[in-house]
């Protein structure tokens, strides 16, 4: 049963979203159930995107990237200006985690569906969330507890406390700007690379540094406050099957901790928010290993995976972010809200690219047809329906697929189901990948870690190729039957083939055709390099007429705000380079010709 009301008790009459996609999507369908009114943002690119089409008036950013729409501030309190908004409600990304920002919006005296901003700014801040969990009671990890200056700091940190370290964007979130570095050697590049993403994704590229462990899970716990000071934790979420430090599957409740550890969790959680007088939803995340778990960071925001903890409880955060915002109370105590649990769920991003050989490679374009599961416990959040395209320019989440079931062999089993049902045409997709991890006996046994898809699981095997839409002018097909026999046993078989097909040729087919998304820089080990995906030339590593050998990095390219190396698949002389940083290239296209050696 769900924890709702039709009514509010105070007056919002309009809420602006500062997002796009699923997020903007989900609010908007959050405050339509509570009578409220929507206003949606949206870039060129996103004109005709979902969550404009849903919302009840939308206004132009202008721009394409994040940085000319999204995150450009004067065009958003504008926004706010002529709608008429009474409250803005960021989402997650972009601007949900800026201070100023919060600041901006309050001082317009329109009402922010988040933290207060003092909050994000010891919290959003890795660095001082660190020491404001100290100050709550919560073990944390070894690192720095300033913003890191330079390369030389970073080197100093790794021979103390031992290789590898992690340079992580203070202000980010999500895998954004983190970059595990396993050497000294390493450290320049790792913390360019690092502060690029956090400046494209976050728009700071201040970053810190802390030791890396060898085998840990992720584990988290949201939770939400009020402005009356009361704080409950709601759920722990397990969010392990990560590649590239960003989540594939998460789940609710985490599962496999001793007892007691979940509840020590939710304590120290509640004790970090409320030592910086934290009130609308959060969740504080934790490394756990070996029985002992640390802070790790705290997101001053709504989650990506915040529907697994919906699931399990009933409890709708969307609609309690916008109560607590207006100043109402929490409606449920700590034990009210434990009592609620039920089952557990299991979330499934699924993420537009490809997958095969474990290397998820960007794979943006136009989504030709979209088909979801349904039943019983099968939810699907999106921003996206046929016809509309993923571009380079955005996060590259298709949308996610949540399933609830009275126990996690439940859930799994029901959502390795959800996802055979699943088809998704036109672009590659993360499916394949997540049926691997679902199905195997390492995560069955909460044996895996946040390395584990990386270093352990074989995606050898995997292959997620965008498959094409049948043309509208496909032939039709018609049910043909023929006899045929299996290890001496004969069957009648029927199928369906296009009416030109003859029945003895319809049980023959070509081999299916592995994605050519293996790698960056596969040209046929000829030295014609070229780019798997669409995006934009962030780094040119080489010059004309530099000897290089294969597999060495040549240049980097930046799609869905994630930088990708670009490799030489021999080893020879560079004749030639077609790109200069800043330059955008399709897939396909020949970046650099390299004479073999």
């Amino acid at each position: 049963m769900r924890v709702t009301s039709p009514t509010l008790s105070f007056v919002l009459k309009k809420i602006l979203i500062a997002n796009r996609g699923e997020i903007a999507v989900r609010v908007v369908r959050a405050a339509r159930e509570m009578g409220i009114q929507t206003v949606a943002v949206y870039s060129e690119l996103d004109r005709n995107a979902l969550h404009v089409r849903l919302a009840d008036e939308a206004y132009a950013l202008g721009g394409q990237t994040a940085a000319e729409s999204y995150l450009n501030t004067e065009a958003i309190l504008s926004a706010i200006s002529e709608s008429g908004a009474d409250a803005v409600h960021p989402g997650y990304g972009f601007f949900s985690e800026n201070a100023d920002f919060a600041r901006a919006i309050t001082a317009m005296g329109v009402a922010w569906i988040g933290p207060p901003p003092e909050a994000i700014d010891e919290m959003g801040d890795k660095v001082s969330s660190r020491i404001a969990a100290q100050r709550g009671g919560a073990p944390i990890v070894p690192g720095t507890t300033e913003f890191a200056q330079g390369p030389d700091e970073i080197r100093a940190f790794g021979n103390e406390f031992g290789w590898p370290v992690c340079i992580k964007a203070a202000y980010g979130g999500g895998g954004r700007g983190m970059k595990v570095v396993e050497s000294a050697d390493e450290v320049d590049d790792a913390m360019a690379s690092a502060q690029r993403e956090a400046k494209a994704f976050f728009g700071r590229d201040e970053v810190y540094v802390e030791r890396y462990l060898t085998w840990p899970r992720h584990v988290e716990v949201q939770l939400v406050g009020d402005t009356q000071g009361n704080v409950v934790w709601v759920s722990t979420r397990d969010c392990s099957a990560q590649r590239r430090h960003q989540k594939l599957i998460e789940e609710a409740p985490a599962p496999g901790l001793p007892e007691g550890v979940e509840e020590a969790m939710g304590e120290a959680a509640v004790k970090a928010a409320k030592a910086v007088g934290y009130h609308n939803a959060g969740t504080v995340e934790f490394i756990y290993q070996e029985g002992e778990f640390f802070f790790l960071e705290m997101n001053t925001r709504l989650q990506v995976e915040h529907p697994v903890t919906e699931e399990i409880t009933g409890i709708d955060l969307v609609e309690w972010q916008i109560r607590v915002a207006a100043g109402e109370a929490l409606p449920m105590t700590q034990e009210e809200v434990i009592a609620r649990r039920d089952g557990a769920a299991i979330e499934v991003r699924i993420n537009a690219e490809d997958p095969a050989g474990g290397k998820f490679l960007p794979s943006p374009g136009p989504i030709e047809s979209l088909k979801t599961p349904s039943g019983f416990g099968v939810r699907f959040d999106t921003g996206y329906e046929s016809g509309d395209e993923i571009s380079q320019y955005y996060d590259n989440l298709v949308g996610k697929l949540i399933v609830w079931g009275k126990d996690r062999p439940t859930a799994i089993a029901r959502t390795i189901t959800a996802l055979e049902e699943m088809e998704v045409k036109g672009v590659a997709t993360t499916i394949p990948a997540d049926l691997a991890i679902l199905r195997d006996s390492d995560f069955a046994d909460v044996t895996h870690s946040t390395k584990w898809v990386e270093q352990t699981l074989d995606l050898s095997d995997v292959s997620s190729a965008p498959s094409a839409a049948p043309p509208e002018d496909a032939e039709p097909l018609v049910e043909r039957k023929t006899t045929v026999e299996v290890n001496g046993k004969r069957f009648d078989v029927k199928m369906w083939v296009p009416e030109t097909v003859g029945v003895a040729a319809a049980p023959s087919a070509k081999k299916p055709r592995r994605s050519a998304g293996g790698g960056p820089g596969g040209g046929g080990g000829n030295g014609t390099i070229t780019v798997p995906m669409q995006g934009t030339i962030v780094k040119i590593e080489v010059e004309v007429g530099q000897e290089v050998e294969a597999g060495q990095s040549l240049l980097v390219l930046e799609a869905m705000k994630m930088e990708n190396q670009i490799n030489s698949d021999v080893s020879g002389t560079v004749a030639e380079i077609k790109v200069s940083a800043g330059d955008t290239v399709g897939g396909g296209d020949t970046v650099m010709v390299i004479t073999p050696a």
